[in-house]
């Protein structure tokens, strides 16, 4: 019997390996992309800059994320589809409390991911970012403004309110994510 104890413990051979999807972040300048995704891997918020061209980062702990996130420049955007080839799955940040002209801007260029042929089928998590501030616009507000529902019918997406102020719902939303990820056959829609 301690035989088979000790080859339980000692003998169990490597962990699983962890399911890894690629997937990319796009949105505009501004919108928190690496503040929020410097947040998600608990790499604080002290010193945190904006992103200059193009970052990698690996975030949750039972999968591994490998999240490609761009730049919103101006210069920089009309490059943004050189990086969609290999991309299993979207993150779109924007600034819900940003002017109505930047909210514009976000939506043209999420119409233009969601239409994209390289990310037309993917999931798409999008966040509706600094929901800690007093002229933020609410996941439903946002939902009607981007006209979401005809745009993105058919597809597997999740709009979620998000802020720095509250990694936990950015945790989950992101824990929705990879269920979309997992499961090609996940109900579209949820907000």
């Amino acid at each position: 019997m301690d035989y088979l104890c000790f080859r339980a413990l000692c003998c169990k051979g490597p962990p699983p390996p962890r399911p890894e999807y690629d997937v990319v972040c796009i949105g505009l300048t501004g919108a928190g992309k690496t503040s929020l995704l410097s947040r998600l891997c608990s790499e604080g918020s002290d010193g945190i800059v904006p992103t200059t061209g193009i970052s990698m980062v690996v975030v949750m702990p039972t999968h591994f994320l490998n999240i490609i996130f761009i730049t919103g420049a101006d210069s920089i955007k009309k490059y943004w589809s050189r990086y969609y080839q290999g991309s299993q799955g979207v993150v779109f940040i924007l600034d819900s409390a940003s002017s109505d002209e930047d909210l514009e801007a976000a939506r043209n260029e999420l119409h233009s991911a969601l239409q994209h042929p390289q990310l037309c089928t993917l999931p798409f998590l999008i966040l509706a970012n600094h929901q800690d501030k007093p002229s933020a616009r609410t996941p439903n507000q946002i939902k009607k403004y981007f006209e979401l529902e005809p745009l993105a019918r058919g597809k597997r997406w999740i709009l979620d309110g998000s802020s720095t102020d509250n990694m936990e719902a950015v945790k989950e939303s992101f824990s929705q994510f990879i269920s979309l990820l997992e499961d090609k056959d996940t109900e579209p829609a949820r907000i």
